[in-house]
């Protein structure tokens, strides 16, 4: 029998979880903006678009904190609390990613960044952000799960966990093709750095999403 307290508790935290998501997904969603603008010529709202995203960070942060205060010390819950907390974490850590490409994206004007490149980064940006709705939805089970531990939500889970790592070996191959067009040609030493390292920020966003996915796994199998 499980308790009204207890099941309160799970809703709630789970709720927040959600909402945090939704937070990750609406900064990927600006973040797909700013590169596009960033990729314009005549796009002049770069710099807006990167504060929207601290924003959103800023208000991210707040509900992370909100969900480590709802969790309670001393009862025993049907998850690990420390993988709950670790799992918010991770998930907040894709905005820091995509705090960090914006940011290096800023350092150099898009003039830099070889024309024959172009449209593999927008199908980069275009991978990465595929996972970012996959995760509001894996919140979304994840709730229902713990609040009628059902195997039909266990198992939509794990096709969410699928599906982001299907999307995270997509964006990887686009990395590496952009990588590898770089170094096939000629281009001054910190161009060269420029676009190499800007493609590997951008596939860390797909990467935390990745280790988003597992770390749900591991909450919610104890």
């Amino acid at each position: 029998m499980r308790l009204p307290f207890l099941s309160s508790v799970m809703e709630s935290v789970f709720g927040e979880i959600q909402e945090h998501a939704e937070k990750v997904k609406d900064c990927a969603w600006i973040f797909q903006q700013a590169f596009e603008c960033y990729m314009d010529a005549h796009c002049k709202s770069f710099s807006e678009h990167m504060a929207e995203v601290i924003r959103i960070e800023t208000e991210a942060d707040e509900i992370k904190l909100r969900i480590a205060s709802h969790l309670p010390l001393n009862i025993l819950m049907p998850v690990n609390k420390a993988f709950l907390l670790e799992y918010i974490q991770v998930q907040d850590g894709t905005l820091d990613a995509v705090v960090r490409a914006l940011e290096w994206l800023s350092y150099r004007d898009r003039k830099f960044i070889p024309p024959y490149l172009h449209e593999d980064f927008m199908l980069l940006v275009d991978a990465v952000m595929d996972p970012f709705e996959e995760l509001v939805k894996m919140a979304t089970e994840a709730g229902k799960y713990c609040k009628r531990f059902s195997e039909i939500y266990w198992h939509r889970i794990g096709d969410v966990v699928q599906n982001i790592l299907q999307q995270y070996h997509e964006a990887e191959n686009i990395e590496e093709k952009i990588k590898r067009k770089a170094f096939d040609s000629i281009l001054d030493p910190i161009t060269l750095y420029h676009v190499v390292r800007l493609a590997e920020s951008i596939g860390t966003v797909s990467a935390c999403t990745r280790h988003t996915g597992n770390m749900m796994a591991a909450v919610l199998t104890r």
